[in-house]
């Protein structure tokens, strides 16, 4: 063994937890770049009356100025109530179909994988791709106002009406998503133990007994981490809502959520500064949403 003068291996030094912290920490460092570093940017933005055309020496701070302009803007806690008309609704739906879905695909029968498979291709298309292809079918013209019309009924105005707008929005949404709420269904329905059931039929325990006693315990935890998931990611929804409605106005501000408001505010009208302020207003309440959502999930598993 090559060793040093005192007896000690040359490369003692080396040892299994230092290479792993060498290979790791590259990827460490870009990822705690990547995610960061915009926070600490747009923190100190949101304290200033930045602009996209400010050049370094126009820029002021203005303290808490954008913050307390925001709080006092009716126009913008509208939108966390359009936010909240578009959220509420999808993930309830996504969860009840979901549910609904996982229990019809949670028992073996011929040709369950195609069926499984199929569900799932929405959920792996681009939002975009996905706003794009009902935005065409729910034009006036469209395939939907077709079928609606054979049917004898009046064509709906899915991307032109204020009041129809967010449910637009919310058929898309779980269109889309319902496929991740049936996967997550689905882990947990596999996971009760079938000695659990054949214990309740062999003291004739009904079907809605064995569901609400044994099934319903066990898969709530896992649902309650779904819809965490789903809030979430539906609160920051801008994508499908921007190519459905796009950036008109009128009966377009039906469906501008708080994500949009901020696309608008700092992108359109160059307001940085309030646009970053009012990001981390939307940061403080899906952080407050998530704890809620978590501390219901604890007593659930409690």
């Amino acid at each position: 063994m090559d060793t040093t003068g005192r007896g000690r291996p040359r490369f003692s030094w080396l040892t299994d937890r230092w290479l792993a912290g060498l290979f790791v920490s590259p990827t460490l460092i870009i990822l705690l770049f990547i995610a960061i570093y915009p926070l600490i940017w747009s923190l100190s933005a949101s304290f200033t009356d930045r602009t996209l055309l400010s050049r370094p020496d126009q820029i002021n701070s203005v303290g808490f100025e954008n913050y307390v302009d925001l709080l006092n803007d009716n126009r913008a806690w509208q939108r966390f109530v359009v936010t909240a008309q578009i959220v509420v609704p999808s993930v309830l739906i996504e969860l009840l179909l979901g549910f609904a879905v996982a229990m019809l695909l949670n028992r073996k029968f011929g040709g369950r994988g195609v069926i499984m498979t199929v569900i799932l291709i929405p959920m792996m298309l681009s939002p975009v791709v996905v706003a794009l292809f009902w935005r065409f079918m729910m034009q006036g013209d469209g395939i939907l106002n077709y079928y609606i019309q054979a049917l004898g009924g009046q064509p709906v105005l899915w991307l032109s009406s204020p009041s129809v707008i967010p449910w637009s929005v919310v058929l898309v949404d779980v269109w889309m998503w319902t496929p991740f709420m049936m996967l997550i269904a689905l882990a947990g329905l596999s996971a009760v133990p079938k000695y659990l059931y054949e214990a309740a039929e062999v003291d004739r325990a009904g079907a809605w007994f064995r569901f609400r006693h044994i099934t319903l315990p066990i898969v709530t935890p896992l649902l309650m981490i779904g819809i965490i998931f789903r809030t979430m990611d539906a609160y920051k929804m801008i994508d499908t809502i921007f190519v459905l409605v796009g950036d008109r106005g009128g009966a377009g501000r039906a469906a501008q959520t708080a994500g949009l408001y901020v696309y608008d505010t700092a992108i359109k009208g160059f307001d940085t500064g309030v646009g970053s302020a009012y990001g981390y207003i939307m940061l403080v309440v899906i952080i407050a949403l998530a704890n809620l959502l978590i501390r219901q999930l604890n007593k659930v598993k409690g």
